[in-house]
């Protein structure tokens, strides 16, 4: 049925983003200009388009919305019903996409999978949780690369690290961070007994201007041979880099790339940006009087259950969505979470 009310009201909230717009016009004409001096920048041209499509997307949305009170009164409700579930589909995913206006909800992101307590079990599951961010990635015309990824004694892995490329990698995914939780049949366990696992996500942004200065003096350097598949260098030398931040304990490691010098600048990226970015939230935090951010997760304060047995549900403890489709969740179905996280989010600020 159509509602006319539900046009006028999103159309006024269309309005209300056209300061955002007229930002966002400015910013896509300065690249531009960069873009016809140097047309190598592929990050930038992603960018470029991505903020086309965005600002295009705006001005058709508020003609279309416009023009149907007028439509509505020319043609039968029949003959306009799949113009108006296009319009208010489309004014959706436009919504959604202006939500991702954080600080730093444009830039890269890393992102760190650690299997909890249990061996084999927690390490299969920091597995699967690894697949599906994977897949979500991909699903979100995202690029990924593996940059870190340790074996698990038996099956799957105790810990990885994922480089995400892409406009709004970070505001897409940050609602991922915390503990997953599963509850199932142990395929491990000839008893068939119901096990509970955890793994540990965190995700951060790739910030590349800081004004941060980390002194030689506080960190560790440890070189080792990588592990997993490799080429003539990979596992032949020890190019793997792990860098340890002594004050605060902050570890990040690399191994994807060919030499050493490759690992130890992207694992220096990825701790300035960790170190950053922790910095950013404790200040943040601190002026709305919350707690300050922690540096280990703890496994009791799971964000998200995926339960496999006596029932079938995935919930997100923070916002409440929940599906019982949990086979299309692992299967990087998460833009419903990812979707509710950024209005829980909108609405937990106002």
């Amino acid at each position: 049925m159509i509602d006319l009310r539900i046009v006028t009201d999103n159309l006024s909230k269309l309005k209300n983003f056209s300061a955002m717009i007229r930002a966002r016009e400015e910013e896509l004409s300065q690249l531009q200009k960069l873009q016809e001096e140097d047309w190598s920048d592929i990050a930038r041209n992603k960018k470029i388009t991505a903020l086309d499509d965005f600002i295009k997307t705006y001005h058709k949305l508020v003609d279309a919305h416009a023009e149907f009170p007028e439509m509505a009164k020319l043609f039968p409700e029949s003959e306009l019903a799949d113009e108006y579930k296009r319009m208010s589909t489309d004014f959706t995913a436009f919504y959604m996409k202006t939500l991702l206006s954080e600080k730093y909800d444009a830039n890269d992101c890393v992102i760190n999978i650690t299997a909890g307590a249990g061996g084999t079990e927690a390490q299969d599951w920091a597995d699967i949780v690894m697949r599906m961010l994977c897949r979500f990635i991909e699903q979100s015309d995202l690029d990924y690369e593996i940059e870190d990824k340790l074996d698990g004694d038996g099956a799957g892995i105790k810990g990885a690290t994922i480089n995400v490329r892409g406009h709004n990698a970070y505001g897409v995914l940050k609602g991922e961070g915390g503990v997953h939780r599963l509850v199932r049949i142990s395929p491990f366990d000839s008893n068939a007994r119901r096990h509970t696992s955890f793994c540990a996500v965190e995700v951060v942004p790739v910030i590349e201007k800081t004004n941060l200065v980390i002194e030689d003096k506080d960190l560790r350097v440890d070189v080792y041979r990588a592990s997993g598949a490799g080429g003539q260098h990979v596992n032949r030398t020890e190019s793997a880099v792990r860098i340890t931040h002594i004050p605060t304990g902050v570890v990040v490691t690399c191994q994807s790339g060919r030499s050493q010098i490759q690992n130890r600048a992207t694992a220096m990226l990825n701790l300035t940006s960790k170190l950053e970015f922790l910095h950013y939230e404790n200040e943040r935090r601190k002026a709305k009087s919350l707690q300050p951010v922690q540096m280990k997760i703890e496994w009791g304060s799971q964000i998200r259950s995926y339960v496999l047995c006596p029932y079938t549900l995935v919930k997100d403890h923070r916002t409440g969505h929940e599906t019982s489709n949990v086979q299309r969740v692992l299967d990087g179905d998460l833009k419903g979470f990812s979707d509710a996280y950024l209005l829980h989010s909108t609405e937990g600020a106002k």
